[in-house]
């Protein structure tokens, strides 16, 4: 009896924050594409993103309060204020821009041309000003804008979401971008128990819960000479942090220290 409760519980929970997540996406992108057309320009960026930043953590805060996902995220906040760095994740599911979002307010995105003209999504993208991967030499050009202004570009060195574990191969677009900016490149190992929202994953299926996300730092790389190698280096990073990383438990402690630190 008590398992079935439960089982109900989940499903109760997970397909209305799904229902939420669609209405306030939809009312934000709606409302912001009107604030793209009445506000100055120098207001559009910076309440679009901490708009965004404000979205995702009370997203995830309501997640966590029903004790269906448990979250780690505690290494990130050593991030903010240290200027120009180019983030780089692994990409294990569609929540890890959400995951990153909630807790670095200024944070520059780089996504897909589709998405700008998403009803759920496109508004907000617009109003952060982020960054349209289409055409690629104006993404890198914007980019670099943004990494040379002191801000955090995020991007998957994947390109997309991961297809085979632990990390699928890497394109070359962020090391680019970060050496023509002269930023670091800072990796961040993002470890989960399930596959949810992986590729290939439907959105309306259930997980087996509690989902469990955790995020640490790894190390800081600077990009020096040409990209290849670079890239090679970075994806032989991941598979090696990944692959012998400790299976994420299902419970998880409140903080975990963790540190950005230089490569040798």
């Amino acid at each position: 009896m008590i398992a079935r409760l439960r089982r109900l519980y989940e499903y109760l929970v997970f397909y209305t924050g799904l229902l939420l997540f669609g209405a306030w996406a939809l009312a934000w992108s709606s409302l912001s594409a009107l604030l793209c057309v009445v506000l100055p320009r120098s207001w559009r960026m910076p309440l679009g993103r901490a708009a965004v930043m404000v979205f995702c953590r009370s997203f995830l805060g309501l997640l966590r309060a029903s004790g269906i996902v448990r979250i780690d995220l505690a290494a990130l906040d050593t991030l903010r204020g240290e200027g120009s760095l180019v983030i780089a994740p692994n990409h294990p599911s569609l929540l890890d821009m959400v995951l990153l979002a909630s807790r670095l307010p200024d944070l520059a995105c780089i996504i897909k041309a589709p998405l700008r003209a998403n009803p759920l999504l496109g508004g907000g993208a617009r109003l952060a000003s982020y960054i349209c991967n289409d055409p690629p030499l104006l993404m890198v050009r914007g980019a670099v804008s943004e990494l040379r202004a002191g801000r955090q570009l995020l991007i998957f060195p994947e390109g997309t979401r991961t297809t085979q574990g632990p990390v699928s191969g890497f394109k070359g677009g962020f090391a680019l971008i970060a050496r023509n900016a002269g930023a670091p490149v800072q990796t961040v190992l993002i470890e989960t128990n399930t596959p949810f929202l992986g590729k290939g994953w439907p959105l309306l299926r259930k997980p087996d819960f509690p989902l469990v996300y955790r995020a640490r730092l790894g190390q800081r790389f600077e990009v020096q000479g040409a990209t290849r190698p670079f890239v090679e280096q970075m994806e032989r990073y991941y598979q090696r942090e990944l692959g012998a990383a400790a299976p994420v438990p299902a419970r998880i402690g409140a903080v975990h220290s963790s540190s950005a630190v230089s490569a040798p």
